[in-house]
């Protein structure tokens, strides 16, 4: 008995996963739950502003049809980052990529070097060649997020079959809001040559067992494989507020304690996601 205009403001309260399902009650259903009205709801306040810093036209002729789109990574702000939307909830995700990153001495062609990669959503990526000192920093602004939600930052990396000194010693991994760390723990390196690792154990041995003392003490994180051919390191987590609170949120892998040489290291980018 309601007019079509009130159901759809009515499941513009609910979710899109709830919206999708309400077109299988009826035609009347149908036509609200797929009404322009509803579907602007789910889109995030600054769609616009995504949308116009999209590096490639995007074509719809709905709302719903924006949404589902923007449910699939685009690439904004000239390539350096992607977005995409959760699909059942509407919340935001970013991908910072490697040239969004501060990583120490990544101008130097002697310890890092700039490539494309296949496997990359992003034109190049950052491949360690060697180094003593690692350290990646990503910055985000709270009010880019979807509000009131926890997220968690992952660093998305790949590990050439070059690869050597990485996982000596654990990286101390940091989430800072503010001024104030909000996370500190460690965290693995995958080694893909197990064989190779042990032998680098063996030679840097001594060095190691001086040097572990000096590593953070907090929980013990390992990379982990994801189905994009990408593996994954988690760095910490945030609640990103109220839309009128607006922060500044530091991620960040560092080992700069052991001293011992590392390269075959390949860096995607930062991601920031909900929990």
């Amino acid at each position: 008995m309601l007019p079509e205009d009130c159901v759809s403001i009515i499941l513009s309260l609910t979710s899109p996963l709830d919206a999708c399902r309400a077109t299988l009650v009826s035609r009347a259903f149908r036509s609200a739950a797929e009404s322009n009205v509803a579907w602007e709801k789910f889109l995030p306040s600054d769609y616009e502003d995504i949308v116009s810093r999209s590096i490639t036209s995007l074509k719809f002729s709905s709302k719903k049809e924006l949404y589902l789109h923007l449910c699939n990574p685009i690439l904004i702000d000239g390539g350096r980052k992607s977005f995409k939307l959760d699909k059942s909830s509407g919340k935001k995700s970013y991908v910072l990529s490697s040239r969004e990153l501060s990583i120490t001495w990544s101008d130097r062609p002697e310890y890092w070097s700039w490539k494309p990669s296949l496997k990359s959503r992003f034109l190049e990526v950052a491949e360690l060649r060697m180094i003593s000192w690692l350290e990646i920093e990503g910055k985000i602004r709270t009010h880019m997020l979807s509000p009131n939600t926890m997220y968690r930052a992952y660093l998305l990396i790949n590990i050439t079959h070059r690869a050597h000194g990485l996982d000596l010693l654990p990286s101390d991994t940091f989430l800072e809001m503010g001024n104030q760390i909000i996370s500190a723990n460690t965290a693995y390196l995958s080694c893909k040559d197990k064989k190779k690792h042990q032998m680098e154990c063996l030679f840097y041995g001594n060095r190691t067992q001086r040097t572990k003392s000096r590593v953070i003490e907090g929980d013990e994180r390992f990379a982990r494989e994801r189905d994009d051919g990408w593996m994954e390191i988690e760095l910490g987590e945030f609640f990103s507020g109220d839309e009128e609170g607006d922060q500044e949120v530091k991620m960040s892998l560092r080992e700069i304690k052991g001293y011992q040489l590392k390269g075959g290291l390949v860096i995607e980018g930062i991601e920031v996601r909900p929990k």
